[in-house]
């Protein structure tokens, strides 16, 4: 940590005689990167709205974590909180529930009715969005902020699509979901249901749409080819999700269910099996734990619900009632290697979870668009395809895939398209520099546990009703004010009690401090006492 004496001497003592000491260096206020803000997908202002949160002021913090994300009620629930992971305080004691807090205050908007901020004036240009996902909603907002006219144009029967149709109820009730989609919608978006599209520059045309944001997500199951014989049931996990969530549950899939992956939604179908009445699900996966690509936290919640997981297992082959497995075991680069040794594993049922691809095949019509054998598609830096005016995000573009992602693709993709609607360039600010847990000067002492979800106990967990709630108006201010605010300036006073020159102004609350340079000698008092790093010490300027 940096310390006073790491520091050049605040003073030059050799000047000439009568001249006086010559300050060396000065503080500088400053605001650096929070490592939760650098982690966050969707760009939210974490610190800003935790701050607001803390003072008390609900409705405010909303709307600034709204001016990033208009979802926070799913976000709390689905996230799965990178932000928390990047967190400096974990290296005090635990971070901060950020996803809790950002749940509670989407909560309580949609029991308020809050609305969100008002929008920029109409521009008079129209854009067209393909999808109701994540991503296409959110694109369809930050646009319809900026002035433009959006048009959603949903080939399915709801809005949300795999926040619908992919996440069970037990993780994100359908009436949470839907009253911030409508709240989207009072803003002014338009979203047209069952309206597929087939012709993208003839459905451009017709509606005289001067842009397009193509995000229609990664829908289509993948599939392996797995020899079948008077083969058990066999599914796919999307499909399976899809008919739960339209509530079209399949039949009973028998006793013993086995799930093939290990991803969040081979988790996700495991625990639905379990729900729809299967006395045992079983995850078939070919490598191990360390290796999933399922988030822990997934595969903890499926243990405690009953889920067994197989690991370093792969299916070989399906018959009636039995599935031919074969053990594996992994290579020192990660990668799983057959071992020969085979077993037979029972099962009324197999579903599987292997991935999923886009299907996009629409857009191979369209020249310039290029369309990557898994159904994504390219884009450059401007979330633009190769056809001016036509830009993709989500799922449908290589990159990680979840809710948070596509949520901040939609609204990277709307500034750009609003840059060049207005046929200006947007270049995005090189951001400052991000603070480590080293870089804060903080107390010694640790007191504030994090808030905890309640949970309903996994034995009582036999239906899709949510399985967590919300935090309390105390837990959840209680929680904001363990934010450590890295990096940024909270008002704490420390800096203006600590000056021995009376060099620091203040300004009035929300407007911090200035120097008073004519009395600062540069002693740094003031920066080792910044609790958040927001204090910078900089070489003094030279004179002419």
């Amino acid at each position: 940590m940096l310390k006073r004496s790491d520091l050049t001497p605040a003073i030059d003592l050799t000047a000439e005689p009568g001249a006086g000491p010559t300050r060396l260096r000065r503080p500088v206020y400053v605001d650096l990167l929070p490592p939760c803000q650098n982690a966050c997908p969707a760009g939210e202002d974490i610190q800003g709205w935790l701050a607001l949160a803390q003072a008390g002021d609900h409705h405010a913090a909303w709307l600034r974590l709204t001016a990033d994300n208009p979802l926070p009620a799913t976000h709390g629930r689905v996230c799965y909180h990178p932000c928390e992971t990047a967190c400096n305080r974990n290296e005090l004691d635990a971070a901060v529930s950020i996803h809790a807090v950002e749940r509670f205050l989407g909560d309580r908007a949609n029991e308020q009715g809050w609305r969100f901020a008002e929008a920029a004036p109409a521009s008079g240009k129209r854009v067209l969005v393909v999808g109701a996902g994540p991503s296409g909603l959110a694109c369809a907002y930050h646009l319809a902020r900026l002035g433009h006219a959006v048009e959603i144009h949903e080939a399915g029967p709801v809005a949300g699509g795999m926040l619908h149709f992919g996440i069970p109820a037990y993780r994100l009730p359908r009436a949470d979901l839907a009253r911030e989609i409508a709240r989207i919608e009072d803003f002014g978006v338009r979203i047209i249901l069952n309206r597929k599209i087939d012709d993208l520059l003839a459905a451009r045309d017709a509606g005289r749409f001067d842009a397009v944001f193509v995000a229609i997500g990664a829908g289509l199951s993948r599939h392996v080819e797995i020899p079948a014989r008077d083969a058990a049931r066999v599914l796919d996990a999307v499909s399976l999700l899809r008919e739960v969530s339209a509530g079209e549950p399949p039949p009973l899939l028998g006793r013993r269910v086995v799930v093939y992956g290990g991803g969040n939604t081979a988790m996700d179908a495991a625990r639905t099996a379990r729900r729809l009445g299967a006395s045992e699900a079983l995850i078939v996966y070919r490598r191990d734990r360390a290796h999933m690509p399922a988030h822990a936290f997934e595969a903890d919640e499926a243990l405690a619900e009953g889920v067994k997981i197989k690991w370093l297992t792969t299916i070989r082959e399906i018959a009636a009632d039995a599935l031919t497995v074969e053990r594996m075991t992994i290579d020192p680069d990660g990668h799983p290697q057959p071992t020969g040794e085979i077993e037979t594993l029972s099962a009324d049922a197999v579903v599987l979870a292997l991935g999923q691809d886009s299907d996009s095949g629409f857009l191979r019509r369209v020249a310039g668009v290029a369309v990557n054998p898994d159904g994504t598609v390219a884009v450059g830096p401007d979330m633009m395809t190769g056809v001016a005016g036509i830009f993709a995000g989500g799922d449908m573009i290589p990159a990680q895939r979840s809710v948070t992602v596509a949520v901040g693709h939609g609204k990277r993709a709307a500034r750009h398209i609003d840059a060049w609607l207005r046929d200006a360039a947007r270049t995005e600010p090189a951001p400052p520099p991000l603070v480590s847990f080293a870089m804060l000067h903080l107390p010694v002492f640790s007191d504030a546990d994090p808030a905890l979800l309640r949970e309903t106990p996994p034995a009582e967990r036999t239906g899709f009703a949510e399985i967590t709630a919300g935090l309390t108006p105390p837990e959840a201010r209680r929680e904001a004010q363990r934010c450590l605010s890295c990096g940024v300036c909270f008002e704490c006073d420390n800096c203006y009690a600590a000056c021995p020159e009376d060099a620091i102004v203040k300004l009035g609350p929300g407007n911090r401090y200035r120097y008073d340079y004519a009395k600062c000698t540069g002693c740094a008092v003031c920066f080792e006492q910044c609790p958040c790093h927001a204090i910078s010490m900089i070489a003094e300027p030279v004179a002419g």
